[in-house]
């Protein structure tokens, strides 16, 4: 009680720098734990403004309940007028990645064809984007059960031998799928207010966790704390700052974060072979990288500060 600020988190590492940071320039805050947690709707708020930091991967390190424990608790605050940074709105959009397509598709932004599933044959008869193609959860994060596949009956073959691929919501997507050059990636653009950060490249060498998080992809391929169970790739994930990102692609990033009302984000898109920029990921949690933002010459954590004090001003 009497906080000017609460981060409302899950993940036991990947918070830390924020409250380094915040803690180093004496800002009045509390955290909340959403992993084992309650809260009395009578009671909200309890704090000027709240800040979203929960993740949709957190079911894959066994706290699916902070999920939903977390839509209810903004949905309350904001039903009783408090502020949430990054909200109900901007974390359904992150849970749902059919709504982000959707989103994508009235902004007319590129993005992957995309087909919503709830039984594999279903999925089979109306799929029209061609092998190989991508089958993912409709609730991800971290690139948790990611599965590229070559042909249709590898899609029943993987959900007959794990059926737990159906939790946590029992929805899936097949998704086109779109080669990268080796050396080139992916591109990952940070956006806090509604504005470009900073933009990176990453490398993935095969693997789909690519959470720029220190803490679950090191600087060097060190010890990791991510629990995203996958085959390690041949090289540790590469993270590079890309201060040459097309005017086009951030244009689009910002109308992107506008539209799914998010005021931090993580927006991810590849280059295709015909020089297409194909945007496929929206993410509200933004796990930023230090030495990314060190290399445009700031603290990325100090940013993210700079703009809570600010909106601390403004509520």
């Amino acid at each position: 009680m009497g906080f000017d600020l609460v981060v409302l988190y899950e993940h036991p590492e990947w918070q830390k720098p924020l409250f380094a940071a915040l803690d180093a320039r004496g800002v009045n805050y509390g955290v909340f734990d959403l992993k084992a947690a309650a809260f009395d709707p009578d009671a909200v708020p309890a704090a000027r403004l709240y800040f979203n930091q929960a993740s949709p991967s957190a079911y894959v390190r066994g706290n699916t309940r902070a999920v939903p424990l977390n839509l209810s608790l903004m949905r309350s605050l904001e039903l009783r007028g408090a502020r949430v940074l990054n909200g109900s709105r901007a974390f359904s959009l992150e849970l749902r990645k059919s709504e982000q397509v959707a989103l994508m598709q009235g902004l007319g932004v590129a993005h992957p064809k995309t087909l919503a599933f709830n039984e594999v044959s279903a999925a089979l008869e109306r799929w029209q984007g061609g092998w190989p193609a991508l089958v993912k959860p409709e609730q991800g994060g971290s690139g948790a059960r990611m599965f590229l596949l070559n042909e249709p009956e590898e899609l029943n073959k993987l959900l007959r031998e794990q059926p737990d691929l159906w939790l946590p919501d029992n929805l899936l997507l097949l998704q086109e799928y779109f080669e990268t050059r080796p050396g080139q990636g992916i591109v990952r653009m940070e956006f806090l207010g509604g504005k470009l950060l900073y933009a990176m490249r990453v490398i993935s060498h095969g693997a789909f966790n690519l959470c720029p998080s220190e803490a679950c992809n090191p600087e060097g391929g060190g010890d990791s704390h991510c629990v995203i169970p996958e085959a390690k790739p041949v090289k540790p994930v590469e993270f590079y700052p890309y201060p040459e990102v097309p005017s086009q692609a951030v244009e689009a990033g910002e109308r992107i974060v506008a539209a799914g009302g998010l005021d931090v984000a993580g927006i991810e898109y590849l280059e295709a072979a015909d020089g297409r920029l194909i945007f496929y990921d929206v993410n509200a949690n933004s796990n930023l990288r230090k030495p990314i933002g060190e290399a445009f010459g700031f603290d990325p954590f100090e940013r993210v500060v700079d703009y809570l004090q600010a909106q601390l001003k403004l509520t």
